[in-house]
């Protein structure tokens, strides 16, 4: 397998007080292991995307850097354990020039 990089990956479903809800996701996207923040619409405010090189720094982020910011109400977290074709994916999110 050469040089593949095992990367461990969860989606954290947030719901957060309203008035935090930019902010919130300013603060997360500075939080350490998390690579986006998507605000949402449905049943989370916000959703971070954690990647990660090691399972247990899963818990850490979401446990002792997300989780205790302030504003947030709850976290949901969901890992991830595959991801299917790399380039449809690239490409559902490319939008373009």
């Amino acid at each position: 397998m050469g040089n593949v990089r095992l990367v461990f990956a969860a989606f954290v479903l947030i719901d957060a007080e309203p008035p935090r809800i930019a902010q919130l996701a300013s603060e997360l996207a500075e939080v350490d292991g998390v690579a986006e923040v998507y605000s949402t619409a449905g049943d989370a405010d916000l959703v971070a995307v954690v990647r990660v090189r090691h399972q247990h720094e899963l818990a850490d982020v979401v446990t002792s850097k997300i989780a205790c910011l302030t504003g947030i109400r709850d976290t949901r977290t969901l890992v991830a354990f595959q991801a299917f074709g790399r380039r449809d994916v690239a490409a559902m999110w490319d939008l373009g020039d």
